[in-house]
């Protein structure tokens, strides 16, 4: 019954699905078209949406995603020594400029260790487009080649765990995160962003690390068997005593408190999200970074509570895959609209016993409330003045794509300790506040003192 709903959903999106951009192959190399190849094998969530991309970022982005995709499968292969993978890693970048670059030393089981036995190819397509491109992409794979290595020093010197938050973090940005910058600097090089976006680098980071920290969560029972951990001890610590305790079925309540506390921290990047994805006017950029995000809350809605994730691996079935593309190839409301359908799932699963009970239904809540003109929502008490302008722009005061970054760069000044007279008479926001929320409330007594 599942295939058949998957041949259904595949047929409609077929049937329906008009991309704003198709690939045209008519003029490709045969390096490229082997580049899109690897590209469908190693990327089954991002080729489509890559594939739909507009001409000019096309190829970049196709070749951007194979050099990380490149990077990550030696970072990922346990059986590379740190003598051999440190150096492969930092040097990463410099083998995109060494024609005929490949690299054969991955396990037999390594998933796609094909790409790199092939790799002349990516190399090939890289040198052929625009150098402003080729220094965008170095520069990143420079940041995440050294961070993965000083990663795997860090694991072999029997130091495998993160401990920290802020470790958890840091990591999730070198691996993830800085790919979000990379992205971003690329939408604005190929004219389809605005220049204000790589100043604003919290959204773009929290894209990235809401996305990776959905792998981490995902992938824990198959990192556990690879004898890898990557959730932090300051969450699992406060539920087990020894990280492979949540995997032992007596502890199987405590490891569920524990997953959904990780799905609490990955949620707080959801705002952000969505703020950021505003700012993206071309419709296929806009595609591009949506359906990732989505999938990722569907993905969290489906580990949440549910105990086969210590089991085995668990995905979303691929006619929701396709649905959830159909849905977030629209605009910013049809995403809001499947954020809340996740999101109250989350909330119907949701454990009274569970200690972030109130947290997690608080954290829904702020994703999926509109406000006024259905703007988003972050109805939360503000522990700062920079998180009551925040909230106060972020809720209250968008108005139009035309203005949204103008209004943005009016907020940073303000919370930076700048004029608050400057942010509250900003023009973009048309005197339209809505004094609603507690943080609502908040900003009416600072901007009124």
């Amino acid at each position: 019954m599942s295939s058949l709903l998957t041949v259904l959903t595949i047929s409609i999106r077929k049937l329906f699905h008009r991309p704003v951009h198709e690939r045209n192959t008519n003029n490709e190399t045969e390096t490229t078209k082997i580049c899109f190849t690897y590209l469908d094998q190693t990327g089954r969530s991002f080729s489509p949406v890559i594939k739909e991309l507009h001409p000019e970022l096309l190829l970049p982005v196709c070749v951007f995603y194979l050099i990380l995709r490149g990077l990550d499968t030696i970072e990922d292969d346990t059986s590379i020594p740190l003598r051999t993978k440190e150096p492969l890693l930092r040097n990463f970048k410099d083998f995109l400029d060494q024609d005929g670059w490949t690299f054969t030393g991955n396990r037999p089981e390594e998933k796609d260790r094909d790409l790199l036995i092939h790799f002349d190819n990516v190399v090939t397509e890289f040198k052929i487009i625009k150098p402003s491109y080729q220094a965008i992409i170095k520069d990143i794979t420079n940041q995440m080649g050294n961070g993965m290595a000083d990663y795997a020093r860090k694991a072999a010197s029997n130091d495998a765990g993160i401990h920290t938050i802020k470790e958890y973090n840091l990591y999730c940005w070198y691996v993830a995160g800085i790919v979000g910058e990379g992205m971003t600097k690329l939408f604005v090089e190929a004219g389809l962003g605005d220049v204000s976006m790589i100043k604003n680098t919290h959204l773009y980071k929290s894209m990235g690390l809401f996305l990776q920290k959905n792998n981490i969560i995902r992938d824990v029972c198959e990192d556990f068997n690879d004898g890898r951990r990557f959730w932090p001890k300051e969450i699992w610590s406060k539920h087990v005593d020894h990280f492979e305790d949540l995997f032992k079925p007596e502890n199987l309540e405590l490891a569920l408190h524990c997953s959904s506390e990780m799905i609490l921290n990955a949620l707080g990047h959801v705002i952000e999200c969505l703020v950021y994805l505003e700012g993206l006017h071309e419709q296929s950029v806009f595609n591009f970074c949506a359906i990732p995000q989505t999938m990722a809350l569907a993905t969290l809605e489906l580990c949440f509570r549910n105990p086969a994730m210590f089991k085995r691996n668990i995905k979303i079935f691929k006619a929701d895959a396709f649905q959830l593309m159909l849905e977030s190839s629209q605009d910013l409301l049809a995403v809001h609209k499947v954020f809340h359908r996740y999101v109250q799932k989350i909330q119907q699963k949701n454990s009274p016993k569970d200690p972030n009970f109130s947290n997690i239904n608080a954290i829904c809540e702020q994703v999926s409330t509109p406000t006024p003109g259905n703007q988003l929502s972050t109805d939360y008490s503000p522990s700062s003045d920079q998180d009551i302008y925040r909230n106060l722009f972020v809720t209250k005061c968008r108005n139009s794509r035309q203005h949204y970054w103008e209004a943005f760069e009016c907020y940073q000044a303000a919370s930076s300790g700048e004029s608050v007279k400057q942010f509250e008479d900003c023009p973009h926001f048309n005197n339209d506040i809505y004094l609603c929320t507690r943080s609502g409330m908040a900003c009416s007594s600072l901007l009124s003192s």
